[in-house]
């Protein structure tokens, strides 16, 4: 019986999941080395979308203590111990956590946030990249509008999708097609470590107030295709594609 792969990814959603990598990886706390692993796992907590980073912790040069009745740190899934990571002055109180899962005996799991990354000798930003996930972008003459409450924030025929693994394709839009004078610059940024640093709009006194468009500077030379151009959230403005209306899909951002 055929198996679609989709299906099968969201079934293993709830199990803890992981995947080595080859690459050799590193991570500081401000000028400190916390740890330096050519062992590390990719690892998914149980209902999680977005991984982590786990070493050994034979490859931890940090100290490890358990963590103090509410210090900060995620809100685990999987079963294990809070940690906090002192390395020379610096301390990241909550920010570690040691596994308790027999096939994972002896790896700790490090909060993105709290640490700087390496992988070889590149420092990376974000979460870790999924092993199993892949960005394709096409440009495309398809009739693209994105309007919300009926005004209409963006018309172009000369849109690049982006299409990234199990999310919804996006129409990245030149911005000389994008009705500025309905969109206002928002106080938000936030870090995807396949595209860089991205930049919001809202658009005031239309919809829910949340932001609806976002777009990447030109960190990561590979995404130069969409550098500049301006995403809109299809899960928050109504899309419409050579005539006819996406449904709005569901995902973390609805």
């Amino acid at each position: 019986m055929a198996i679609r792969m989709s299906n099968e990814f969201r079934r293993l959603v709830p199990e803890l999941r992981y995947e080595p990598t080859p690459k050799r990886l590193r991570a500081r706390l401000g000028d400190e080395v916390v740890l330096e692993s050519r062992r590390a796992i990719v690892l998914w907590e149980p209902g999680r979308h977005i991984p982590v980073h786990a070493v050994p912790e034979d490859d931890v040069v940090a100290r490890l203590e358990p963590a103090a009745p509410g210090e900060g740190g995620a809100n685990h899934t999987a079963d294990g111990d809070l940690l906090t990571v002192r390395a020379g002055g610096h301390t990241a109180a909550g920010k570690a956590f040691r596994l308790s899962d027999p096939d994972l005996s002896g790896y700790i799991v490090f909060e993105t946030d709290a640490f700087d990354w390496f992988e070889e000798d590149e420092l990376v930003i974000g979460h870790p990249r999924d092993p199993f996930s892949r960005i394709d972008m096409r440009a495309t003459s398809r009739h693209v509008r994105v309007l919300l409450d009926g005004a209409v924030l963006a018309e172009t025929t000369r849109s690049v999708i982006l299409f990234e693994g199990r999310l919804p394709p996006r129409s990245y839009i030149p911005r000389e097609d994008v009705n500025w004078d309905l969109l206002e610059s928002a106080d938000l940024v936030t870090v995807c470590p396949y595209k860089g640093h991205a930049h919001y709009w809202t658009a005031p006194g239309l919809g829910d107030g949340r932001p609806v468009a976002w777009s990447y500077g030109p960190e990561f030379p590979e995404m130069a295709q969409i550098h500049g151009l301006v995403a809109f959230f299809d899960e928050r403005t109504d899309v419409e594609v050579d005539g006819q209306v996406s449904a709005r899909p569901s995902t973390a951002w609805t």
